[in-house]
């Protein structure tokens, strides 16, 4: 499928081949997505008035929405990851950092490598959020450090995106629905990747 991206005032969104953004997904004006990159299905990155910035082997999933005002910028780190129907605006999100499902990310904060935002989190304005730190709540408080078992699970969660991209330029096709399931339709088999509750459990 064409990818169809947005020029405003002369400002073209630019994607390296390499990435993989999804044709629903929306590029206005001044975006840069990097090497290896993943953005999801309607995904919305308005550079219409500042910057949009995702970096090598970075993931944007499905329906997040990323602007800033002018003269600043949102900038994602490369490995960061952002859940679905995150929102990031004129902040950024540090080298192997990830936010949460549904997570807000107001203006001029930081979120520190390898740090994790919590779903459904609102990180408030200017807040710096350490490095190696889980931050949860509303508004966003810091909880602890996270554990290497919990950084390692984020790794292979972003590593799986990484993949996504691959599989998406390999197999990902516009079709037409079938009336019914094949007979022993079979399901997706992938590598397994287990939410962190049940991976603590397993280890437990």
């Amino acid at each position: 499928m064409t990818l169809t991206v947005w020029a405003i005032d002369g400002a073209i969104p630019v994607v390296d081949p390499t990435a993989y953004v999804h044709p629903t997904a929306i590029l206005i004006g001044d975006v840069i997505v990097g090497p290896g990159c993943y953005v999801g299905p309607a995904a919305c990155l308005r550079g219409d008035f500042g910057r949009l910035e995702i970096r090598a082997g970075a993931n944007v999933q499905d329906t997040c929405i990323l602007h800033a005002y002018p003269g600043n910028e949102t900038v994602v780190e490369e490995e960061g990851h952002i859940g679905h129907g995150a929102i990031l605006h004129g902040c950024t999100v540090k080298r192997n950092a990830l936010v949460g499902m549904n997570a807000v990310v107001n203006d001029n904060a930081v979120i520190g490598e390898s740090a994790v935002v919590a779903a459904l989190a609102f990180v408030k304005s200017d807040m710096i959020v350490p490095p190696r730190t889980l931050v949860a709540g509303i508004p966003a408080r810091v909880l602890r450090l996270l554990t290497d078992e919990e950084l390692a699970w984020k790794a292979e969660g972003t590593a799986s995106y990484r993949e996504l991209t691959r599989r998406s330029f390999a197999t990902l096709r516009a079709t037409t629905p079938l009336a019914a399931p094949e007979r022993d339709r079979r399901r997706i088999e992938l590598p397994e990747l287990l939410p962190l509750s049940a991976r603590k459990a397993r280890l437990a």
